[in-house]
């Protein structure tokens, strides 16, 4: 068995300790029981910090009234923490060798997402990047030069492919210098001009040879990552809830707003586990898609954390927005959730047109609870929670059905 570029691959197994410093060398596919490490826990932890940080500065933003300024300074920011945690992830999938100068150069990885959370702030009232590109370019230079690490110890396509990876990563940092030398009008074309550069980083750099990234590792990662941000929208909203009981003693208005909301993100869980996506991600072509389509997964899922703490403040008075307003809060990323987990997980693995209409029903009927009022959110929890009892019994009488037709079936 070899890889796409004619070599054999790594052999099996986690690379084993022989000194401070070792060769980057690529990992193989078939490497048995691959797990996330406990770096890779801690550097999704620290990334989850600058989530919070972007999702607390859309609550500010959006309780004021000022959801569309707040939404785009939002997806912008969300950009650079996901973009950043991203390319790790497939980096150390392929590559990661757990020595001593691995592991300080994650750590500055870290260090940089921290600066970038730290700025978060001024990014969203001053519109002033400084610290968040300062923060960005900390964890981009130190990803570029892991891929040099990746380089010196390659030949052949291997090596031009970390190559293109530096170079990539290296220019797209010049063109980020236009957040805070270019005048406001222009940020936004500045931001859109080099999230398709960044894009188109990979793309171009595994043109001729596929890092060797392990299908499962990947879908593990991207899992915890889903987890993690799940976890903080249920921190957030409990923080919001009991300071909203504690300070208004509106524990009434708040019971819907926090029932609906454990059954949104409950849901949320269910929907994204129920399938076994990492044999799905076997093509590169699906790989591209199903990774890139996060940003949409991750973004939508903290949002609906900010969405219940607007709610939250909405229902107690303290928001300068109608509940039409924070409704849609809540209802919109949860909506935008499933349709994005539907498109990049569960339509792969749903058969017949009744499966495969479970979550974008589900997804309209969520956006017409934004109309309830007051029962918004409880609704939209309950639409939510009842696609996954819908999905849960097509999926059993489909099963049923499978079973009678074997046990009918005569004889070979």
């Amino acid at each position: 068995m070899t890889s796409s570029s004619g070599q054999a691959p790594a052999p099996s197994g986690a690379p084993q300790p022989s000194g401070p410093l070792r060769r980057l060398t690529a990992r193989g596919r078939d490497e048995a029981h691959r797990v996330a490490s406990p770096l890779e826990l801690f550097f999704d932890l620290c990334f989850v910090v600058a989530v919070a940080q972007a999702g607390v500065q859309l609550v500010h933003a959006v309780a004021e009234g000022h959801a569309g300024e707040g939404i785009l300074n939002y997806a912008m920011v969300f950009f650079a923490i996901w973009w950043a945690w991203m390319n790790f992830s497939w980096f150390a999938s392929a590559y990661d060798n757990d020595d001593a100068l691995y592991r300080i150069v994650t750590l500055v990885q870290i260090a940089g997402v921290l600066v970038l959370a730290a700025g978060i702030s001024r990014a969203f009232t001053d519109h002033d990047f400084l610290l968040v590109l300062l923060g960005y370019v900390i964890m981009r230079l130190a990803l570029a030069a892991q891929w040099l690490r990746a380089a010196r110890s390659a030949t052949g396509a291997e090596r031009t492919t970390a190559l293109r990876y530096v170079y990539g990563v290296l220019l797209c940092q010049v063109g980020w210098l236009g957040l805070v030398l270019l005048p406001e009008p222009a940020r936004l074309w500045v931001f859109l001009v080099m999230v398709l550069a960044e894009l188109c980083v990979p793309l171009y750099a595994e043109k001729n040879h596929e890092t060797s990234w392990h299908p499962h590792h990947i879908a593990e990662r991207y899992g915890l990552f889903t987890i993690i941000v799940l976890g903080e929208t249920i921190a957030a909203a409990t923080v919001a809830v009991k300071s909203a009981v504690d300070e208004h003693n509106a524990l009434a208005e708040l019971l819907p707003i926090a029932a609906g909301g454990l059954l949104i993100v409950f849901s949320a869980w269910w929907i994204y586990f129920v399938v076994p996506i990492h044999g799905h991600l076997r093509s590169s072509g699906r790989a591209f898609i199903w990774g890139y389509g996060h940003y949409l997964v991750f973004a939508s899922a903290a949002a609906i954390g900010a969405g219940l703490e607007v709610a939250v403040e909405q229902a107690v008075d303290t928001a300068h927005i109608s509940t039409l307003s924070a409704s849609a809060a809540v209802t919109l990323p949860t909506a935008l959730y499933l349709l994005t987990v539907w498109f990049l997980h569960s339509r792969h693995f749903k058969v017949g047109l009744a499966q495969q209409l479970v979550l974008p029903v589900a997804a309209l009927l969520v956006i017409c609870c934004t109309f309830l009022g007051d029962w918004a959110v409880l609704a939209a929890g309950l639409v939510a929670s009842g696609a996954v009892v819908v999905g849960v019994m097509l999926t059993a009488r489909m099963a049923g059905r499978e079973r009678e037709a074997s046990a009918t079936a005569p004889a070979g």
